[in-house]
């Protein structure tokens, strides 16, 4: 067993010892402007803090409460992480991935990564929930250490993507590029992005999308365009806006995102 999974054994049981929930089916990450997604998820048995149980860092950007929330639906169990660490937050790689290896470490065989994007492609628009068809990893960065040779072909589920589907026919989809921040990007790194096919641009959720693949997660990704990105309209870019983005779309997304769940 490696360092990283020794400590997600350790925080899955804490989990469970302070929930009582033996195995969870689903962990969600909710990003920026995502949080309120959560409360139509189902009902909140437990919450807790991240930070009290092991490996876990308190997230240190605003619209990211560290707040762990334990929901039940029906017969199934759901973990819900309001807000994320990122890899900008200078503590490495292992406490970006640490949340999703644990949800992992505690049954769930499938993750769910939200985030909020610039939008490159010009046909979002503000406000939009898009699919994550594929990533582009900017950061330099990798949470695997070793020989661990991940496939990543399908690093989104594309049956989970199709579920999505069902419920809203009409979901754009994209390819996401994480960008390492915390600065925004130029409008020179924007037109990078464009011509190499990013659709989408965040500084997260793609460390995790691997840590998950490597566990045996399936991952579903999506992201709420909270602005368009740099160079790309007449605005700047203020991480503000892109929390007020998030609130006004989150009745919306969250019921969306709950329909998906709940087909998962």
């Amino acid at each position: 067993m490696t360092r990283t999974s020794r400590a997600a054994e350790e925080a899955a049981a804490e989990l469970r010892s302070r929930t009582g929930v033996d195995t969870y089916d689903v962990a969600l990450v909710m990003g920026s402007g995502w949080a309120p997604a959560a409360d139509l998820l189902g009902d909140s048995e437990h919450e807790l803090p991240v930070a009290e149980l092991p490996g876990f860092l308190r997230p240190a950007v605003e619209g990211h409460s560290g707040i762990l929330r334990s929901i039940s639906t029906g017969e199934r169990h759901l973990l819900a992480f309001l807000g994320r660490n990122h890899l900008y937050e200078g503590h490495g790689t292992d406490p970006v991935v640490h949340g999703v290896r644990t949800a992992v470490a505690a049954g769930a065989r499938t993750v769910v990564l939200t985030n909020a994007a610039g939008g490159i492609n010009p046909a979002y628009t503000v406000g939009s929930p898009v699919l994550i068809a594929d990533h582009i990893n900017m950061t330099a960065r990798s949470p695997l250490s070793g020989p661990s040779f991940v496939d990543l072909t399908d690093v989104y589920s594309a049956q989970l993507r199709k579920i999505a589907r069902t419920v809203e026919p009409d979901l754009a989809e994209g390819v996401y590029a994480a960008m390492p921040g915390p600065q925004y990007e130029t409008p020179a790194e924007i037109r990078m992005l464009r011509a190499v096919g990013a659709d989408l641009v965040g500084m997260s959720t793609v460390l995790e999308a691997i840590a998950a693949r490597e566990a045996g997660a399936q991952v579903l990704g999506m992201s709420l365009v909270t602005n368009i990105a740099a160079g790309l309209a007449d605005a700047n870019l203020d991480h503000e806006e892109v929390l007020e983005a998030g609130r006004e779309s989150a009745a919306v997304v969250g019921r969306l995102l709950a329909d998906i769940v709940a087909k998962i």
